[in-house]
C-alpha cells in the first residue's frame, strides 16, 4: 500500500534484536535505526557515471537521488528514488511467511534493486552494513569472505563478528545485541562482496552493465537466541540448516518461490483487512504485520515444540509476558495458530515449576533473552536489579529455585488479568483447530485458574491489571469482563473435550456474572469504569470475546452501545482508554471496533488510530500508549500487541463466517 508517511518504516525485521527501521520521511533523512531508536547503520549509494547519489543513510556533504515513493505491504517495503538519469527501486522484505515455520523463522531478509535508465549511463550500486549489527559496546571487529560450493550451489558471502564476545552476555529493554555474525550474500556474478576493515563494514557492489535487477541477501546468526527453562536455544531455523551459510544457500535457491509467497500473503492480507474496514484498516494492518511478528523469537523447547516468546519492547524488557501475548493473539489466530499455541507453552511450563506457589497464572518468564524464571513482582529484597539497563546483569534463574522460597510479593501479581487471558487464549487457539487438544495436557492448570477466576473474577477487589498506567482500581468493571469471558473459555474448552457437564455448569456461572455485570455496570448509555463508581467510563474491549466464542453471554446491543459512546468519546488520535486520562491504546481500541458489523462505525474508531500513525511526530515504530488529543507518544515502541489491530478481521474471518 502507497504511504505518504508513517511514523516508523520496517525495513529488515526478524526478532528484537534483528530490527532495522528507517524512522524519518525519506531513507537517506537519518540513519537507519534498531526499534528502540540507537543507530543500526545501513548505507546505500547509486553511482551514475562516476558521480556517487545517496539513497540511504544520512552522510555529511553527500547528494541524494530524491525519494518519490513508499509503500509498505506485510512482508515488505519498496522505496523509488529517480532523478533525469534513472529510477532505483530498493525493495526489503523479511519473508515472515506464518504458515512455514522454516521460512519464517530465518533470520534473513532479501534487499533487491531495480534500475531503470533514462538515459544511457554507467550505474552501480553499493550497500554498506555497519558493525553496528554485531557491537554495542567497545571491542574489535573482524570478517572474512566466502565461497559456498556444497550441494551443487556455489554463491560468494562475507560475514562480520565482534571479538572477544559474550553470547547471551546480558538482558535488558531498549538495546542492541552485543554478540552473533552478520552475514551479505547473493548469486555468484550478481555483487561483489567484501568486509572493509578500515570502515569495520560489510560491502557489496552491483553492476548494472549487463541487468536491470539484483539481489543480496542480509543474514543474522545470533549464535544462542534464548536462554530458555532448560537450557540455551539456538533459533528454530537450526532444526533445519546446520549453519547460516547453509540456510543462505536455501534463501537463494528459493529467492523466485519466496518471493512470489510474500507477494501472494500480503494481497491476501490487504484484501481481507479492506474487507473489514476498508483502505484505513489495510493501511493499519500493513504497517503492524511485521512489528508484531519480528517482536517474538521463535525457539524450540527439549522436546522440539516451537516456542514463540514476545519482548515487552520499550516497557520492561520482560520475555513471554501473558498479557502483551494476550493483545497479540488476534494475528496469530488469524494466520498461525501454531505459533499462537507456542506462546503459551512457556506460560504452562513456568507454572509447573516449585517456585511458582500460587493458584493463579504467572504475568511473564523471564528478562529477555532469559525465560528463566519471572521477573515481575518481586518481593522488595528481591528487587535489587528490577528493570536495571546496567550493563551485564541478569537475574537469578527463579524458574529453579525450590518449593516455598519467598520470591514473589502477591500484591504487584495480577491474578484476575493473567488468569483470564491465559484460559481466553487458551480457548481460542482450541476453537481455531476445532479441537481440546492443545488443552488437554493442562486441564489440572486450567481448572485452578477458572476456579480462581470464579472466587474472585466477579467483583475483582483492587489488584493490578494491564490498564494501571492511570494508577490501580478496585472493582474493575473491565477486568470483571475479562473473568466473565474467562470463565467462558474454560466452559468452551471442556465442551471441545466431551465434558459436557462441566461446560454446562461453567457456562452458566458465566451466564450469571454477565448479568451481574450488566446490571451492576450500567450507566445509562455505557457502562461504569468500575462498580459503585458514577459518572465514569472506560473501554470495555475484553468483552469482544462474547463475539468470537458466540457465547451470547452478555445481551443484544449492549456492545453496540458501548460503541455508539466510545465514538462520541474521540479525539483527534483516539478513544482514551478511560475518564482518567487521555491515553488511547491502538490496540483495545482496534478490539473496541470489531464489537460493531456497522462499517461507518467501525471506520470512526479505526481512522483516528492511522491519523496517529501518519502525523505523530514521535518517530519510533507503531506506538501502542499515546495521548489521544496531542498524538505524543507516551512510552512503548515496537510491541507486539500491535497484533490486536487484526481482531475485526478474525471476528469476521472466523467467529461471525462460522455464526
Amino acid at each position: 500500500m502507497k504511504m505518504k508517511r508513517i511514523a516508523a518504516v520496517p525495513l529488515v525485521t526478524h526478532d528484537p534484536y534483528f530490527s532495522v527501521w528507517s524512522q524519518a520521511d525519506r531513507l537517506y533523512d537519518d540513519e537507519t535505526r534498531h526499534w528502540s531508536q540507537e543507530p543500526l547503520r545501513m548505507y546505500g549509494s547509486l553511482e551514475l557515471d562516476g558521480r556517487e547519489y545517496f539513497f540511504m543513510g544520512r552522510r555529511a556533504e553527500r547528494e541524494e537521488i530524491p525519494q518519490t515513493l513508499l509503500e509498505v505491504s506485510a512482508t515488505s517495503t519498496r522505496y523509488r528514488f529517480e532523478n533525469e538519469a534513472a529510477a532505483l527501486e530498493v525493495t526489503f522484505t523479511s519473508p515472515l511467511l506464518p504458515d512455514d515455520l522454516k521460512v519464517f523463522s530465518r533470520p534473513c531478509s532479501y534487499i533487491r534493486f531495480r534500475l531503470d535508465r533514462h538515459r544511457e549511463a554507467e550505474a552501480s550500486v553499493r550497500l554498506r552494513i555497519s558493525a553496528d549489527f554485531v557491537r554495542r559496546t567497545s571491542g574489535p571487529i573482524f570478517g572474512n569472505a566466502h565461497m559456498w560450493t556444497e550441494e551443487e550451489t556455489s554463491f560468494p558471502y562475507v560475514y562480520m563478528y565482534k571479538g572477544n564476545q559474550r553470547i547471551l552476555g546480558d538482558s535488558g529493554d531498549n538495546r542492541r545485541i552485543d554478540w552473533g555474525n552478520v552475514y551479505l550474500a547473493a548469486q555468484k556474478g550478481e555483487a561483489a562482496l567484501s568486509f572493509c576493515q578500515k570502515e569495520e563494514c560489510l560491502e557489496a557492489e552491483i553492476s548494472f552493465r549487463d541487468r536491470e535487477e539484483a539481489c543480496v541477501v542480509l543474514g543474522f546468526d545470533d549464535i544462542l537466541s534464548v536462554h530458555y527453562l532448560d537450557g540455551a536455544r539456538s533459533g528454530y531455523w537450526k532444526k533445519y540448516y546446520r549453519n547460516l551459510p547453509e540456510a543462505l544457500a536455501a534463501c537463494l535457491k528459493e529467492k523466485d518461490e519466496v518471493l512470489s509467497r510474500c507477494g501472494a500473503f500480503d494481497r491476501e492480507l490487504e484484501e481481507r483487512a479492506k474487507k473489514s474496514g476498508g483502505d484505513v484498516y489495510a493501511f493499519l494492518c500493513d504497517a503492524s504485520y511485521r512489528q508484531a511478528m519480528a517482536g517474538h523469537k521463535l525457539i524450540a523447547d527439549g522436546e522440539g515444540n516451537p516456542v514463540f516468546l514476545s519482548k515487552e519492547c520499550d516497557s520492561n524488557g520482560c520475555i513471554g509476558t501473558v498479557d502483551v501475548s494476550y493483545p497479540s493473539a488476534p494475528l496469530l489466530l488469524c494466520f498461525s495458530p501454531e505459533l499462537a499455541e507456542a506462546m503459551l507453552r512457556p506460560i504452562f511450563a513456568f507454572a509447573r515449576r516449585p517456585v511458582w506457589c500460587f493458584d493463579f497464572a504467572p504475568h511473564d518468564v523471564g528478562r529477555y533473552p532469559y525465560a528463566t524464571g519471572q521477573i515481575y513482582g518481586l518481593k522488595q529484597e528481591n528487587r535489587w536489579l528490577e528493570f536495571t539497563e546496567e550493563e551485564g546483569m541478569l537475574y537469578p534463574f527463579y524458574a529453579d529455585y525450590p518449593d516455598g522460597r519467598e520470591v514473589y510479593d502477591f500484591r504487584t501479581q495480577m491474578p484476575v488479568e493473567e488468569c483470564g487471558n491465559m484460559l481466553i487464549m487458551t480457548a481460542a487457539v482450541c476453537r481455531m483447530e476445532g479441537s481440546a487438544r492443545p488443552a488437554l495436557p493442562h486441564m489440572d492448570t486450567l481448572r485452578k485458574w477458572v476456579d480462581y477466576l470464579v472466587r474472585y473474577g466477579k467483583d475483582p477487589q483492587e489488584q493490578l491489571c494491564t490498564d494501571d498506567f492511570a494508577g490501580h482500581l478496585a472493582h474493575n468493571v473491565n477486568l470483571s469482563a475479562k473473568a466473565i469471558m474467562g470463565i467462558e473459555a474454560y466452559a468452551q474448552i471442556c465442551g471441545l473435550a466431551g465434558r459436557k457437564e462441566e461446560a454446562r455448569s461453567f457456562h452458566a456461572i458465566a451466564a450469571e456474572y454477565a448479568a451481574y455485570w450488566e446490571k451492576e455496570a450500567a450507566e445509562g448509555d455505557h457502562t461504569l469504569l468500575a462498580y459503585g463508581r458514577p459518572d465514569s467510563w472506560s473501554l470495555k474491549y475484553n468483552a469482544v470475546w462474547d463475539l468470537f466464542f458466540g457465547s451470547h453471554l452478555f445481551s443484544e446491543g449492549v456492545l453496540e452501545r458501548e460503541v455508539d459512546f466510545y465514538i462520541r468519546k474521540r479525539e483527534k488520535y483516539g478513544v482514551p482508554l478511560d475518564c482518567r486520562k487521555r491515553y488511547a491504546k491502538s490496540d483495545w481500541t482496534l478490539w473496541c471496533s470489531a464489537m460493531t458489523e456497522d462499517p461507518e462505525k467501525r471506520g470512526k474508531l479505526m481512522e483516528p488510530v492511522a491519523r496517529f500513525l501518519e502525523e505523530t511526530g514521535d518517530r519510533v515504530p507503531f506506538s501502542d500508549w499515546y495521548d489521544a488529543g496531542t498524538g505524543n507518544y507516551c512510552h512503548f515502541k515496537g510491541r507486539t500487541v500491535q497484533g490486536g489491530i487484526f481482531m475485526p478481521m478474525l471476528l469476521d474471518q472466523f467467529a461471525r463466517k462460522e455464526g
